[in-house]
């Protein structure tokens, strides 16, 4: 048996006590447990906040460089009074007021203020903190909470309405596809062995400053299967560089050598853009010979069956006034923004297009890649240079005239996704403020039109309103603005179903036409709203007629081939060596006679260079600071749902915040492969 234990107690060096122990009993000598000391705890700490504050830093740092780099750029390339000042303005004061708000959330949730303070007697309200927190809660309550429970309500409805738009247009296309709906050739096709039942043809390729792509479109373009004696390519360049424009004359000399009917044309006087550039070349006497005009982008490379899988369909159809084709994407997975543009295209195009197509023979023209009847262009005014949305000004006012339209899915042109978000973020402007001011311009048109009500309806709440208007509002407004502030007014917290379910199910169905894309169907969501606040800007302008509604800037193309160019390699190398071998050296004489006063031989051999297919160049990242602005908003909104304990109103709000912040940095587009 273990001997006793005594244990002394002192208290004062004079008073003690003694404590007998049994020695067996365990209980009285608890283990001595490891501990980590003060000093390596200090020592963990100061290391944690290091590395924080290292990436701050960086994060910091990062922003004033590219904030500085855009700010450059703006000043050399851009109006500023273009960049939608006021939208800025609007989400920093937005920005200000929340983290304000969450500053005192944060002292509120410590000191476990909570509603009761509104019922309570001033004399029992301490410090002038608590006293702004209680006068807060209560101005909230009275004013601002009704105004934003409004106008959430609303923005739902609006919601909800677009929600069952979308689910309409699906259950459209299953039917389409259950019945195998497609359009029919009325008539037998075309005697392929007789060249002159074949109706003559012109083919437009409008382009400016398009170095990159123009030699694969005219190839495309040279090479459709049509006889020579009936088709008319005209190249309607509107480049603004001489250098250019001779190494774009050069090609079209070099096809019109193989025999191919092709010509070049220069305007002296650019106006309209592209709507000018066809306007000018539909007046031409020789086009009133031609009965047909088919449109093709610069960077779009037609099969060379594409005119004998579409020009058949005008056959004993002469109330036919336009054949579309459908976009296809050599680039589809190059980065993670061109996966998410492919999925709204293909939900465009193989849903919305084909559903109109089908069932009111009415659709937007896509301003490429299809076949009008020049009398239905001429019957209907022709191009006019009044929107930026030239394809479908024209497509309405056919409308409006009788002319229907037919839409051929199985019909494919390839052609290229912008591979960064400054390029996609312009052609979402242009592409959302153009249709705001056709609004306005086509609006009494459609009024006083002969055609059914239930046209006028289609084209005034559907076409326009619920599409090119809502859609943008609402997303922008109700998930980027009301919900981060219900986190400050919890009165007006919006139900899971909005924020969660109904979404998600939305999404669902736009990814249905691509279902290879359904890894990315949270990344789609969130981009989609991250990309509400360009097409609201855009909206706004468009419809308020503001400076930046008539902005035109051309996309930027990288020149990739598809996979059908591969098996024309062998050509095109053949070409290539003989341009350098035979008429290179005329070429370099004229350039060098050109550049003799302005840049020499360094010039001249850039130019050089453009012969061949230019490589990617490193991509120089931007900062954009509305969306920046509104990562910050939303990361501020999702602290307070944080201390709330909101569950996945916190998650939607910190991963839409970050999706925010990726684009801010300009992330999105950087190249994977």
């Amino acid at each position: 048996m273990a001997p006793n234990s005594v244990a002394v107690t002192m208290e004062k060096p004079d008073n003690f006590s003694l404590l007998e122990i049994n020695g067996s009993d365990p209980s009285s000598f608890p283990e001595k447990r490891k501990s980590i000391s003060p000093k390596q705890f200090s020592w963990f700490l100061l290391l944690k906040a290091h590395r924080v504050v290292s990436c701050l830093s960086w994060l910091i740092a990062s922003v004033k460089k590219r904030i500085a780099f855009s700010s450059k750029n703006i000043n050399e390339e851009e109006d500023p009074k273009s960049r939608g000042k006021q939208m800025y303005r609007f989400i920093k004061a937005c920005l200000v007021i929340s983290i304000v708000a969450l500053s005192i959330e944060i002292v509120a949730h410590y000191k476990k203020w909570n509603l009761d303070l509104i019922n309570r007697p001033s004399w029992e309200v301490y410090g002038l903190v608590e006293w702004s927190y209680m006068a807060w809660l209560s101005f909230r309550s009275d004013y601002i909470a009704p105004l934003v429970i409004t106008l959430s309500r609303f923005c739902t409805v609006l919601f909800l309405i677009q929600s069952l738009d979308r689910l309409v247009l699906c259950l459209g296309c299953f039917w389409i596809k259950y019945k195998k709906i497609e359009p029919k050739i009325k008539d037998d096709s075309l005697d392929l062995e007789e060249a002159s039942s074949f109706p003559m043809v012109l083919v437009q390729i409008p382009m400016c400053n398009e170095r990159e792509v123009y030699e694969q479109s005219i190839g495309a373009a040279s090479q459709l299967d049509w006889p020579k004696d009936r088709i008319l390519i005209q190249v309607l360049d509107d480049s603004d560089d001489p250098n250019l424009q001779l190494l774009i004359k050069e090609e079209v000399s070099v096809w019109a050598e193989k025999g191919v009917n092709i010509i070049y044309r220069h305007r002296l006087i650019r106006t309209g853009y592209k709507a000018g550039n066809l306007k000018s070349a539909m007046t031409c006497d020789y086009v009133k010979d031609y009965e047909f005009v088919t449109i093709f982008d610069a960077d779009f490379t037609p099969n060379p069956d594409f005119l004998k899988k579409t020009i058949p369909h005008f056959k004993g159809n002469p109330e036919l006034g336009l054949v579309q084709a459908r976009w296809s994407f050599v680039n589809k997975d190059e980065n993670l923004l061109t996966r998410l543009q492919n999925i709204n295209l293909c939900f465009h195009f193989e849903v919305e297009q084909q559903v109109n197509g089908v069932f009111l023979n009415f659709f937007g023209f896509n301003g490429t890649a299809g076949v009008w009847r020049i009398k239905a262009l001429e019957e209907s005014g022709g191009w006019l240079e009044r929107t930026t949305v030239e394809d479908m000004d024209i497509a309405v006012r056919a409308h409006l005239n009788g002319w229907k339209f037919i839409y051929l899915n199985d019909v494919e042109v390839t052609c290229e996704l912008p591979e960064s978000y400054e390029a996609y973020k312009k052609q979402q402007h242009r592409w959302h403020s153009g249709p705001m001011q056709l609004f306005r311009l086509c609006l009494p048109s459609i009024i006083k039109s002969k055609i059914s009500v239930w046209k006028k309806a289609n084209l005034i709440f559907l076409f326009f309103l619920l599409r090119k208007l809502i859609l943008p509002f609402y997303s922008f407004t109700l998930f980027c603005i009301i919900l981060p502030l219900t986190m400050f007014i919890p009165e007006a917290e919006l139900p899971l179903w909005i924020i969660c379910y109904v979404p998600i199910f939305i999404s669902l169905l736009n990814i249905l036409p691509s279902p290879k894309s359904f890894p990315f169907l949270v990344p789609y969501l969130l981009f989609e709203n991250t990309m509400s606040i360009t097409k609201f800007n855009a909206m706004i302008s468009g419809l308020f007629q503001f400076g930046s509604a008539y902005e035109w800037v051309v996309t930027k193309k990288t020149g990739r081939s598809s996979e059908s160019d591969l098996l024309a390699f062998a050509e095109k190398e053949e070409k290539l060596h003989r341009r350098n071998s035979e008429s290179g050296l005329e070429l370099l004489s004229k350039l060098k006679e050109q550049e003799t006063n302005l840049a020499g031989q360094e010039t001249v051999k850039k130019t050089l260079g453009g012969l061949m297919r230019p490589k990617n160049k490193k991509k120089t990242n931007m900062v954009f600071k509305k969306e920046l602005g509104l990562a910050f908003l939303l990361l501020t909104a999702a602290a307070r749902s944080f201390l709330s304990a909101h569950g996945l109103h916190f998650y939607f709000l910190l991963f839409q915040g970050l999706s925010f912040l990726v684009v801010g940095l300009d992330l999105i587009g950087e190249q994977i492969s």
